[in-house]
């Protein structure tokens, strides 16, 4: 019998923050930790901060969640793989789940645009009939 051949792998695609939209998945970012806030959810028996993180395009909040709330640190280069993004009270918010994955790098040589935060862009879901 012959051997199964495996599936070509396919070279990871990254984007920039400026391009990011509501609701994409399966990201893959090179971003820098610009500030990090640490937020305790009420009742709850978890870690999460929000991390502001951006490139040499913009910025966008970062939701971190348990251990991942410990890579926060200012001024890291972070490489994110399979982030999504979260919708909170119309606005965009970066994430990773379990199904993701995030490894510190070496410092980026990129400026992050520090006047371009598109977690401010609020959005609205507008129900369209035919």
């Amino acid at each position: 019998m012959a051997e199964a051949s495996k599936p070509e792998m396919k070279k990871a695609v990254f984007k920039k923050v400026c391009e990011l939209r509501p609701l994409d998945t399966g990201l893959n970012l090179t971003v820098k930790v610009v500030n990090t806030k640490v937020v305790v959810p009420r009742g709850r028996q978890m870690r999460a901060a929000e991390a502001l993180v951006g490139d040499d395009t913009a910025m966008i909040v970062f939701v971190a969640r348990n251990d991942l709330v410990d890579l926060m640190v200012e001024g890291s280069t972070l490489t994110l793989r399979n982030a999504k993004i979260e919708m909170f009270k119309g606005s965009m918010r970066l994430a990773v789940d379990r199904w993701g994955r995030i490894e510190v790098d070496e410092p980026a040589s990129f400026t992050v645009k520090t006047d371009n935060n598109i977690s401010l862009v609020e959005f609205e879901m507008v129900n369209v009939v035919e």
